[in-house]
């Protein structure tokens, strides 16, 4: 097992349609907004961006993001990473009633030094802060949405 390789998956439900909550996902650089560990975005051409986030734990990560896939008719935006995280994220957006689903996949390696020497003893406390990170973007969205 590669130790600073991760898989992560969550699935939020959402206050608003899809076409909403697709529009919203695809500004990333409106995230730190409504998504407090998202520090910052800083757009560096059409398709690209440079993203650092810290969450609970006192480390910040940073990545180059590259828009890899962006087809609002499927409700997909996907990216490429690489920095301090190497990998792939996605968000695929669904209708679920009256508001919508989004799906959140992450296929991840960790390049950040002081995470690799780190990643056996860890591993549990790293899968933690990213599942408080994501409850917080979810709780983040949700008000924004409302909000708007």
């Amino acid at each position: 097992m590669d130790w600073t390789r991760y898989r992560f998956r969550s699935l939020w439900s959402l206050p608003a349609k899809p076409a909403v909550v697709y529009d919203v996902l695809e500004r990333a650089e409106e995230y730190p907004r409504w998504w407090p560990q998202v520090r910052e975005v800083r757009r560096l051409d059409d398709t690209s961006g440079l993203i650092t986030i810290r969450a609970v734990l006192p480390y910040d990560l940073v990545f180059t993001a590259r828009e890899v896939r962006r087809d609002p008719a499927a409700g997909v935006l996907e990216l490429a990473m690489d920095g301090d995280l190497d990998g792939w994220a996605r968000w695929t957006i669904t209708a679920d009633g009256d508001g919508s689903l989004a799906h959140y996949d992450q296929v991840t390696e960790v390049n950040k030094p002081l995470l690799r020497r780190f990643a056996v003893p860890g591993r549990p406390v790293f899968l933690a802060n990213h599942r408080l990170m994501m409850r917080a973007g979810r709780r983040g969205l949700v008000a924004y949405l409302e909000a708007v």
